[in-house]
């Protein structure tokens, strides 16, 4: 048509952008309101204020991604959305069982609030760090911080549901580790990228595989003793695992070396096993992975140290939900009590949703770590590689250890489900992690276009000259 002007590749993708948040604006406002009519045969009374929050979150974040970081991948910002909102209206569909029953503080607005806090930080990154190899040049001070904050809670955590991975700041709560995950990516990526060439130096065979030089072993070393660490005087198996997975899995890709991956999962397995025997609280969780309904038999014959019946409730809640669910609002996910908001929000999906929703859940999950080692591929710089490897293994290792732990594959971790489950830390760390992988796949995408469009001139400068000649 006449007087219409072609998209170009940044205004396509922000238009695809702009209908995928349009869906994930109706998506979440149907749960919403379908879970109000559920549990009370009316529409919820707070639903204007959160097709509000709701569309004013999304437009802010989609017109700041179009002002910064024009070619970014239109999927990410749509997918994290979807799940922040998903988890608002879980959050407002549990405050109401909750209530009822214990008695206790709606979460919701608290969990609103840190989604504006996390969307304008999201915002401000993309902002304020226009090239993702600024961070390149702070990887020493990155990692100074980040083991500050890493043994932090050691010192001055606050002791909660059996582990120390918190410390008071001004009243609030903060979990150090949520962002130990981005610093440590920003780390390994920065520090990999000088030394991959002396890390994959051919080392000696033992029992058939080949180990990396002695020498080299130092750096995983280190970072298993400090995971271990971690685990042992903190409780947090979660961070643990994450910590250390993440080096091993960047360290791989840096040196395309399996006996890297071997090295790892047999320390890993050595020191999970350790500690899992002699460490109560950690003990009593292995306990309950391995039989969950032991907590139902006699005290006299049940495993010393095993209290909690969460693992047990989880599994009834996944059996209640069958394949499709028994309705969102229908169920009752807040037998599971505290962690039903934040680590086994999950279950709440499960039950509510059914199978099919829990595996759309994770399909979401595993489509935002798809785009993000999609931007690992495209990239040019190798620092820009490891760093999207870095935080995408963060992310989808992290969504590994919570989900396994609630559905009886892998012990409980303790750590919040990203952007859907409670907590402040989380929702902040994740939507910063989000503005790192907004801002690399945006230069990517323009160092692509800018080389097919010298590709261009180049072929056409050689068409000129063949025509002249």
């Amino acid at each position: 048509m006449r007087g219409l002007r072609p998209l170009t590749a940044a205004g396509a993708r922000r238009r695809t952008e702009a209908l995928l948040l349009l869906l994930v604006l109706c998506i979440t406002v149907f749960g919403h309101a379908s879970a109000g009519l559920a549990m009370n045969g009316t529409l919820p009374a707070d639903l204007t204020g959160f097709v509000i929050s709701m569309t004013l979150l999304s437009l802010v974040a989609h017109l700041g991604v179009r002002r910064f970081a024009a070619y970014a991948d239109p999927l990410i910002l749509p997918l994290a959305m979807l799940l922040t909102g998903l988890g608002l209206v879980l959050l407002h569909r549990l405050d109401q069982g909750y209530i009822e029953r214990y008695g206790s503080e709606a979460n919701a607005p608290g969990q609103l609030m840190w989604t504006v806090i996390g969307v304008g930080a999201c915002l401000a990154v993309i902002a304020v760090v226009r090239d993702h190899r600024y961070l390149q040049r702070y990887i020493y001070l990155t990692m100074a911080v980040a083991l500050v904050l890493l043994i932090a809670p050691a010192f001055f955590g606050a002791d909660q549901y059996g582990a120390k991975r918190w410390i008071i700041i001004f009243g609030q709560s903060l979990q150090p580790g949520e962002f130990v995950k981005i610093m440590i990516a920003v780390f390994f990526a920065g520090y990999l990228v000088v030394h991959r060439d002396t890390l994959a130096l051919a080392g000696r065979r033992f029992l058939g595989v080949r180990l990396p030089p002695m020498r080299q072993l130092g750096p995983i070393i280190t970072v298993w003793i400090v995971s271990l660490l971690v685990l042992v005087f903190e409780r947090d198996l979660g961070t643990s695992l994450i910590f250390f997975g993440v080096f091993v899995v960047m360290l791989y890709v840096a040196t395309e070396r399996t006996s890297w991956i071997a090295c790892g999962v047999l320390m890993a397995a050595a020191g999970a096993f350790v500690v899992g025997s002699t460490e109560p609280h950690v003990k009593n969780r292995v306990q309950a992975w391995l039989n969950p309904l032991a907590i139902y038999w006699p005290e006299e014959v049940r495993p010393k140290g095993l209290s909690s019946e969460q693992s047990a409730q989880a599994l009834f809640s996944f059996g209640t939900g069958g394949v499709s669910g028994t309705g969102l609002g229908l169920g009752h996910p807040e037998l599971i009590k505290f962690a039903g908001r934040s680590d086994f929000i999950l279950t709440t999906v499960g039950e509510e949703l059914g199978l099919a929703g829990v595996m759309a859940v994770l399909l979401v999950y595993a489509l935002l770590v798809q785009r993000g080692l999609r931007m690992a591929l495209g990239a040019r710089d190798p620092f820009g590689k490891l760093l999207a490897v870095g935080l995408s293994a963060a992310l989808a290792l992290q969504v590994f250890v919570v989900a396994g732990g609630v559905t009886g594959l892998i012990p409980l971790t303790g750590k919040a489900l990203p952007f859907l489950a409670k907590g402040g830390s989380s929702l902040l760390a994740n939507w910063i992690m989000i503005a790192l992988l907004l801002r690399m796949s945006d230069s990517a995408e323009r160092q692509r276009e800018a080389d097919a469009a010298q590709r261009f001139e180049a072929g056409a400068g050689g068409s000129a000259s063949e025509g002249g000649g």
